[in-house]
């Protein structure tokens, strides 16, 4: 099998293990005495949304907001679509929708809650005193900065009125089940989506210390927003979670093992790195570069041929206006770092199928990727410092594009080499 071909069946077998279809079923609670409403975010919301139509037993409706063109064909669950990364007015009024929606339950009713990575922009319900365009001035700052999501949920958690455990609150007394397909390195549900139906540990004294830390200034009512205490979340031991359940069907992890799976069949030995890897995108690439070279020229740590996977979520200081997301950083990054090694390919994708915010998954880099560029005008370490990896490996016809996936475990990595 050609070493392309091998990297595209391991990121399509990678997503498809994580699919909702696949994953969902099993954690179906059994239906309540009283109503059964389904809410949720994330570009995985519509079809899981979908999923649990194809599966529910009796009685059903709610609304799920998803990602512009990641909709699902639902019938009795509403869909809206809205804007992803940065918030926009149909995310506000479909959060608003949902808080209403989630007024005067029972304890003999069950709120049915899909969380997938991209709810936290999704499901945008500014607190009190702040506005839409102030919650969208922040989300851009902190997209630029390099914060990792853990940083940045916790900021949005503490300027809405819906995320951090207070959609659960609303919901009660009515218990919540939240089904999670996993975005966030660790896997902590109340990282996902920033977590609107868990509880949450950190405080407004937190997000004050990370704003500060990547020099984001903020309107005077947000800095007293948080100052205060008025933006604070519900914490664990806050009683009224105590009816609630939360099960993660799918993650980084099954994804990689998914791909090791091909590549045993290939022929080929996977070696797993990690689920949950953090840290500048082009650092990354360094870092992976190193470890195939040495593979590739002292068969050292891991005999040749093989493939190397990793997951997790980089970030990206952006400093230049070029075009490309996190994966066409760190897969330009590892390309001018291996400067043409002969055997070693690779793919970087977002399993959710947009790197960024670009109409790619990611890309494809091969042992010939610097000389074509040259060919064609290209300075490689240029286009790295002007932040357009996505340029790069275009004028190479090297996208990987296939559309929105619809779900969402976050960065897929893999190196072969052999």
């Amino acid at each position: 099998m050609k070493a392309r071909q091998l990297l595209l069946d391991m990121f399509s077998s990678a997503t498809a293990a994580v699919s909702a279809g696949k994953c969902l079923p099993p954690f179906l609670p059994q239906p309540p005495a009283g109503r059964t409403l389904v809410i949720g975010a994330g570009k995985g919301a519509a079809a899981m949304a979908k999923t649990v139509e194809d599966h529910w037993q009796g009685e059903l409706s709610g609304l799920v907001v998803t990602r512009y063109g990641h909709g699902a064909d639902c019938r009795r669950i509403e869909v809206v679509e809205a804007a992803h990364p940065v918030p926009d007015e149909a995310g506000r009024r479909a959060a608003g929708r949902i808080m209403d929606m989630v007024q005067g339950l029972t304890e003999n009713d069950l709120v049915l809650c899909l969380i997938s990575g991209g709810g936290s922009a999704l499901l945008a319900l500014p607190a009190e005193g702040i506005t839409l365009e102030q919650k969208q001035a922040v989300n851009k700052a902190l997209l630029k900065s390099g914060a990792t999501i853990g940083e940045m949920n916790c900021v949005r958690k503490h300027f809405s009125a819906i995320k951090g455990g207070r959609l659960a609150l609303a919901c009660a007394p009515a218990r919540v089940v939240t089904l999670l397909i996993s975005d966030v390195p660790g896997d902590d549900p109340g990282v996902i989506a920033s977590g609107p139906t868990l509880p949450d540990p950190t405080t407004c004294e937190d997000a004050l210390a990370i704003l500060r830390k990547y020099r984001i200034a903020v309107p005077e009512n947000m800095e007293r927003h948080l100052a205060t205490g008025a933006g604070e979340t519900p914490k664990p031991d806050d009683p009224r979670f105590s009816r609630n359940a939360q099960h993660i069907i799918a993650t980084a992890q099954q994804a990689l093992e998914a791909a090791a799976e091909v590549a045993r069949a290939a022929g080929v030995t996977p070696y797993i790195l990690s689920d949950d890897m953090e840290g500048e995108a082009r650092d990354v690439g360094l870092v992976h570069a190193a470890l195939a070279r040495q593979v590739a020229l002292r068969n050292q740590p891991f005999a040749r041929p093989c493939v190397i996977l990793s997951g997790g979520e980089t970030t990206v200081t952006v400093r230049g206006n070029g075009r490309g997301g996190r994966n066409a950083e760190f897969l330009l990054s590892l390309c001018t770092a291996l400067n043409g090694l002969p055997g070693v390919h690779a793919i970087a994708a977002d399993t959710d199928g947009i790197d960024g915010s670009e109409d790619n998954a990611g890309a494809i880099c091969q042992p010939d990727s610097l000389s074509r560029a040259k060919q064609l005008g290209l300075r490689a370490r240029a286009m790295l410092d002007n932040n357009d990896g996505y340029g790069f490996f275009s004028a190479l016809g090297d996208l990987v594009t296939t559309g929105p996936t619809r779900t969402n475990v976050n960065d897929f990595r893999a190196i072969l080499i052999e």
